[in-house]
């Protein structure tokens, strides 16, 4: 028997991380709340089963995280990596609010592991799951059934009725029915497009059809394209999003965090043509990483080859597929299909630009190449210890950054001033902070802010 759905206060669309703060926090206040996951259980909680920390501010040791992460310092992170294109009010707000966050999170089951160290350098600024975005989604799964809180699966939400300022009612597909339900709120946590390959040809051009979807194959952005389609105010670009260079050997869709390669900083990036085509040392990895996916997509056929030697192979997280060997360079390119006469010319001509000095695969170390037009600014190392490994890479889209234009209050505006029973949190909103680039755990961190806060308010309304 399907529990009472008429009856819920705030209707909430999505089923990840965003969507459960929201309904935690609202049913905390007081309100009924209803969640539509459109995925199956096993599948529910979007992208958030992928994470595995959340970035924090902290002034002073917090919880598993030491030291301190202040406001400033968080912000020219954020301005580094998004090249200034964020709303600095909105992006601030956010980055005060993390801090109060983690042990929020804490209070309601989620577990953090000890604090890590090594190549990622996060364990001053970022928290990490003990059991990754998979046992922080189950925690709270845990948490919202003892609140009350309605969930359904497979309840794909087809329709939001705006009528002038006010959301009407939702329609959504359950059990081969289609049925509309009025709410006196709704909160939409469901995602951006970045599922639906058409939308993103439409936006990236033919390219995009090579990508592959790292995320949940259920984020196609069908609640986000009909509020738009209805006068909803959007924020971000179509073609910006957190895309980053996964395994070309990874699943079209969901293949998650474990298809991520973090070996670039220390290898050598062929294009298909064995061209070098970026700095591969530029900065920190959680820095840096999330630009990698989109500069591969602008190479031929969306692909890229890293390249390191066995002076390397321990230095980064491993590789859930391992990486192909070969005893000489030339066997390995041969491996990879890269052509081996412009392979060799390349990495010949980068390892005699490296020069002797101090090597230090945690910080940026200034060992730089020389006398290079492309050259590499950090941890450069001659590619010549074998056995050589290689990895192909592939542009693996997160998700997207076209998105419902908010306030601080994750209120969704509308044509003529905001829409007052509707609010948005997560990705489907983070368009408004994220112009573009990423950092490291920051999703899960406007995902959870802006859940809090959408919860909160609609709770309000309905009161």
């Amino acid at each position: 028997m399907l529990p009472r759905t008429d009856a819920s206060d705030i209707v909430i669309i999505g089923g990840g991380n965003a969507a459960l703060c929201a309904a935690m926090s609202a049913a905390e206040l007081g309100a009924s709340v209803l969640m539509l996951e459109g995925a199956p259980k096993p599948y529910r909680g979007g992208n958030s089963r992928h994470t595995r920390n959340f970035r924090c501010m902290h002034n002073g040791p917090l919880s598993v995280m030491h030291d301190s992460y202040d406001e400033e310092e968080y912000f020219q992170d954020l301005l580094k990596v998004t090249a200034g294109k964020t709303d600095e009010h909105l992006a601030r707000m956010t980055i005060r609010r993390s801090e109060e966050c983690l042990p929020w999170m804490e209070a309601h089951g989620v577990r953090f592991q000890p604090s890590l160290s090594g190549t990622l350098s996060l364990g001053r600024t970022n928290a990490f799951f003990l059991g990754g975005g998979k046992a922080l989604v189950n925690a709270y799964y845990r948490t919202a059934e003892k609140l009350g809180i309605v969930v359904l699966y497979e309840a794909a939400v087809t329709h939001v009725e705006l009528e002038g300022d006010v959301a009407q009612y939702v329609e959504f597909t359950h059990n081969g029915q289609t049925r509309r339900l009025q709410s006196k709120a709704v909160i939409v946590a469901s995602g951006g497009f970045q599922s639906d390959i058409d939308w993103l040809t439409r936006a990236w051009g033919p390219a995009a059809k090579n990508f592959l979807i790292r995320g949940t194959p259920y984020n196609k952005g069908k609640v986000l394209k009909d509020l738009l389609d209805q006068g909803a105010k959007s924020v971000g670009d179509p073609t910006q999003c957190h895309a980053v260079a996964i395994d070309g050997r990874a699943p079209k869709f969901d293949g998650g965090i474990v298809t991520r390669l973090d070996c670039v900083p220390f290898s050598v990036v062929l294009n298909k043509d064995g061209l070098r085509f970026y700095d591969e040392g530029e900065d920190i990895w959680p820095k840096r990483y999330a630009i990698w996916g989109r500069l591969v997509a602008a190479e031929p056929d969306q692909v890229g080859y890293s390249i390191i030697d066995s002076k390397s192979i321990d230095l980064f997280m491993p590789s859930v597929f391992p990486p192909i060997a070969a005893d000489t360079l030339p066997e390995l390119l041969t491996a990879l299909g890269v052509p081996v006469k412009a392979g060799m010319a390349t990495i010949e001509a980068f390892n005699a630009g490296c020069r002797e000095g101090d090597f230090h695969p945690t910080e940026l170390d200034g060992l730089a190449t020389e006398g290079l037009n492309l050259p590499k600014t950090n941890w450069a190392r001659p590619i010549n210890k074998p056995p050589f490994y290689g990895y192909s890479l592939r542009p693996g889209v997160t998700f997207t950054y076209l998105g419902l234009k908010v306030d601080e209050n994750a209120q969704v505006q509308g044509a003529d001033g905001p829409i007052t029973n509707l609010w948005a949190a997560g990705e489907t909103m983070a368009g408004s902070i994220l112009g573009q680039g990423y950092m490291g755990g920051f999703g899960m961190t406007i995902g959870t802010v802006f859940g809090r806060i959408a919860g909160r308010e609609a709770a309000k309304h309905v009161q």
